[in-house]
């Protein structure tokens, strides 16, 4: 008999993969969201309602084994930096308790890499799962509230519960209907909006194989641990290069150094949090990030999990033609990325 699980978020850019993968595996799914989706996979069950309301909880996990946990706010900034704290770190409270209390199986806890980086003192070693940080190592707000989320994640495991957890790096590909920061990212170098960039070093990986990952770590996760779900370290100028090789559009050649970045980021940031109140083209916590040039190791998933990453350029490729497909390009690329 399929198991039935419960993906918290499942309307987001990770959640819709992984529905659609645990739906093709045969399972149960049953989704959680704040939205009903307006083209429902047949065969899923979608449950309108939020991580904050314990009843609904509850109710969403009703005859379920597994709990996929990926309702967050995963943007970098937000008009009000307690949005994420709530959200976060207390939504996740309220999902581990109502695990706890109707005894879930497994939970896969989604967090971020973002909580592996030292932000006041970037190392330029390799970053594993075992790095020891505290909360005020965090880049910025998101960070914080995912970092305390491990926190409230460890302790539901301290009692009792069977929850793992996961750190997808930058996860790129199809179907980022609210477009999360990666794709922000590169959609803006391709609409040609970034004059010049800040060299940083970071790790990419298709959104497919991050589902693939989480699937994985229901399976053959070790309870309490974390394992770092990523693909493949590229600098920034690299991904460039990858973008106009396959587009044929021009992208920046200047780097501008990292006090400018900030300074610039710290400028924007200020006026959207009092007064244009719409997101910065640079937040605050995104720049502190890429200072990073250290790489991540992200040998245990490939090894305890068995996850197996598809090349990178293909995920490129492939996001570069939902782009267009769903006309967020502003600039026509000069090669055919449809062939």
């Amino acid at each position: 008999m399929a198991k039935r699980s419960l993906v918290t978020g499942g309307l987001g850019f990770i959640g819709r993969h992984l529905v659609e993968q645990l739906q093709a595996a045969g399972e149960q799914v049953r989704v959680l969201d704040l939205h009903l989706p307006e083209q429902p996979l047949p065969g899923v069950e979608y449950l309108q309602g939020s991580v904050l309301d314990q009843d609904q909880v509850r109710t969403a996990m009703e005859g379920v084994e597994w709990v996929f946990h990926l309702a967050a706010n995963a943007n970098l900034w937000a008009p009000r930096q307690q949005d994420f704290i709530t959200l976060n770190q207390l939504g996740t409270r309220q999902v581990l308790h109502a695990a706890l209390d109707v005894g879930i199986k497994r939970l896969v806890h989604t967090s971020t890499e973002a909580v592996l980086k030292n932000a006041r003192q970037p190392p330029s070693a390799v970053i594993n799962e075992s790095i020891l940080l505290t909360l005020e190592d965090m880049a910025g707000p998101y960070c914080r509230s995912k970092f305390l989320a491990e926190q409230e994640v460890q302790a539901a495991v301290a009692r009792g519960l069977e929850a793992v957890i996961v750190n997808p790096s930058l996860p790129i590909g199809p179907g980022d209907h609210h477009l999360t920061p990666p794709s922000r990212m590169i959609l803006g170098f391709l609409n040609g909006d970034y004059p010049a960039f800040l060299e940083s070093t970071f790790n990419l990986i298709d959104v497919r194989d991050v589902a693939q990952g989480h699937i994985l770590a229901a399976e053959k996760g070790l309870i309490g641990e974390r394992y770092i779900l990523g693909s493949q370290d590229v600098h920034l100028s690299q991904l460039l290069q990858m973008l106009e090789d396959l587009t044929g559009l021009p992208m920046p050649k200047n780097q501008i150094p990292y006090w400018l970045a900030f300074s610039f980021s710290l400028l924007e940031e200020f006026l959207a949090d009092h007064i244009t109140h719409q997101p910065p083209s640079a937040p605050l916590t995104g720049v502190k990030l890429a200072r990073f040039h250290a790489n991540l190791d992200t040998t245990k998933a490939k090894q305890k999990l068995e996850l197996i990453c598809r090349p990178i350029t293909h995920s490129l490729l492939d996001t570069l033609r939902w782009l267009d497909s769903n006309q967020l390009l502003k600039r026509v690329a000069l090669k055919n990325i449809h062939h």
